[in-house]
């Protein structure tokens, strides 16, 4: 019998197989996922659930359709969604660290199969063990300077990580798309796969991952992932800050209330 949670969130479907292998997607109405404040809230609670369910064995993360997330949901928006309001940061600074944690506890191998463009909380992907991509695969960071917004969410954190300082910093402060072939050379990516051939190789290293002989125990995950958390942690919280303090910025009036003279 499935655990209640698999049917609890109406933008992931959930399954898992005999041998513990369980399968993440990200949609929206059953098509390509797209990403709104529910959709953040909801992530926190996602992986939580997942973390703290003992017959999972190594689970796979990917979306619907040609897209992982590239598209936003404007009609999730809700007036505590405005983030030029200062007091709505505290949710949303809340659940930003949250779900990173969260998805960083689950305490199994966990794949990420980016079925396509990934253009919004592409951090999920970098807090994976292993990056399977489809050969239409791109990576950006589309949302926060679209907005106005500091580049915070753990983008700041994860993709220089990955990329290293300099070309993390051009990637952000750029918005540079990086394409599946490009992802692998600089280290972002671990296979390319044709569309339809992802799914499968992401099963198959799953199964391969689960197997009794093979079978990673938590105390791997914790290992691999310890330097990821220590990150997090650290680093997170701050991004989140500024990011909160620049949409703070937009809904005050003023040349430009950052930049204000601060001399005597």
């Amino acid at each position: 019998t499935s655990p209640a949670y698999f049917t609890k969130f109406d933008q992931v479907a959930m399954h898992r197989d005999a041998d513990g292998i369980l399968e993440v997607r990200l949609h929206s109405n059953g098509g390509p996922c797209r990403f709104g404040p529910r959709t953040h809230q909801h992530m926190v609670d996602v992986f939580y659930e997942i973390s703290r369910d003992p017959d999972t064995r190594v689970m796979i993360l990917t979306g619907t359709g040609e897209s992982w997330i590239a598209e936003f949901d404007e009609s999730q928006a809700t007036p505590r969604d405005d983030f030029t309001v200062p007091r709505n940061w505290d949710r949303v600074y809340w659940e930003g660290k949250k779900v990173l944690q969260n998805l960083l506890d689950i305490d199994v191998p966990v794949i990420a199969a980016v079925n396509g463009p990934a253009l919004v909380h592409s951090e999920y992907i970098l807090t994976c063990d292993a990056v399977l991509a489809s050969s239409t695969a791109v990576f950006q960071d589309l949302p926060h300077l679209t907005f106005g917004l500091t580049p915070g969410d753990g983008v700041h954190v994860l993709w220089p990580h990955v990329l290293g300082p300099v070309r993390g910093r051009y990637f952000l402060a750029t918005q540079q798309k990086i394409g599946a072939e490009e992802a692998l050379r600089l280290g972002g990516v671990n296979e390319i796969l044709a569309p339809a051939d992802l799914m499968p190789r992401a099963w198959a290293l799953a199964r391969q991952l689960a197997a009794p002989r093979t079978r990673a125990s938590p105390c791997t995950r914790w290992a691999l992932s310890q330097r990821l958390k220590e990150l997090v942690v650290r680093d997170v919280g701050h991004g989140l800050a500024l990011q909160g303090l620049s949409g703070a910025a937009l809904g005050n009036p003023g040349p430009d209330p950052l930049r204000q003279d601060i001399r005597p």
